[in-house]
């Protein structure tokens, strides 16, 4: 195993995270995790953030009523909320004096061993500028996140992981809208026990992760584990955590726990 970045981080936050409760842009949520991770960067780290939300923002700015249905429909959502994500991104980033790119990414960009140098060569050059790359999956032109199967990533959870092991990152921090990992739904069992640490994705803790998630999300508890599996498969130790709360990173870097641990492999 090649040797992980030790200062290259990955966060993803989810759709939940950047909209509220009737599905418009949360504006608060935007310009908190802009803030939160420009003073990361300013600490000395490489930061990438994968984000979500393209198509319930699209779905918002059109005034649909409600999350639409057809592949057609999804994916023109998908292309409207991916402008209006990069803007706000944009926007919010730059009130802190930084720099960010939009890339975005189909399946095959990972599969075929060229494309994925040349993406591995992209990032690498952003980060050495101090620009801090915005990732999702091409939802106008892909249909994996959308309508997934067990594909290579069906999920933006699944893809953060994807880039945590392309890029080497150390950390992975995937934002969710409860504070952790339980061995069953809090939302269901107030008596739900709260997780901290897990040192190994086992049967038994596979068990406990139940289906999809939040409403406006697809991203359940399921596929946060997948991709913290992967991800510490390859020696990136990953969080879950409550994306309302991004000031909890700071903690996070001082080598505080916030949320459940995954732990990483230990390199070879």
């Amino acid at each position: 195993m090649m040797g992980l970045y030790q200062n290259r981080i990955v966060i993803k936050v989810g759709t939940s995270t950047l909209t509220n409760e009737v599905g418009g842009s949360d504006l608060r949520s935007f310009d908190r995790l802009a803030c939160v991770l420009s003073d990361i960067q300013n600490m000395g780290y490489e930061v990438i953030l994968v984000s979500s939300g393209a198509i319930a923002v699209g779905t918002n700015k059109l005034s649909m009523k409600t999350r639409p249905t057809s592949m057609r429909l999804k994916q023109a959502a998908a292309a409207v909320g991916q402008c209006s994500i990069m803007y706000l991104y944009d926007k919010f980033f730059g009130d802190y004096d930084k720099t960010i790119a939009q890339i975005l990414l189909n399946a095959e960009d990972i599969e075929q061993e060229e494309k994925k140098e040349n993406l591995t060569n992209t990032f690498d050059a952003l980060l050495e500028m101090g620009i801090i790359p915005v990732v999702n999956e091409n939802d106008s032109v892909s249909y994996t996140e959308i309508e997934s199967e067990e594909r290579l990533f069906g999920d933006n959870d699944m893809l953060s992981a994807v880039v945590s092991v392309l890029c080497k990152a150390k950390r992975l921090i995937i934002l969710s809208d409860i504070n952790g990992f339980y061995d069953s739904d809090p939302r269901l069992y107030p008596n739900a026990k709260f997780i901290e640490r897990i040192e190994k994705i086992d049967d038994k803790i596979d068990s406990l992760a139940g289906g999809a998630g939040s409403r406006r999300g697809t991203g359940g508890m399921k596929t946060k584990l997948q991709a913290a599996g992967l991800a510490t498969a390859n020696g990136t130790d990953t969080v879950i955590t409550n994306g309302k709360h991004p000031e909890a990173l700071y903690d996070f870097m001082k080598g505080k726990n916030i949320g459940t641990l995954f732990v990483g492999k230990a390199e070879e």
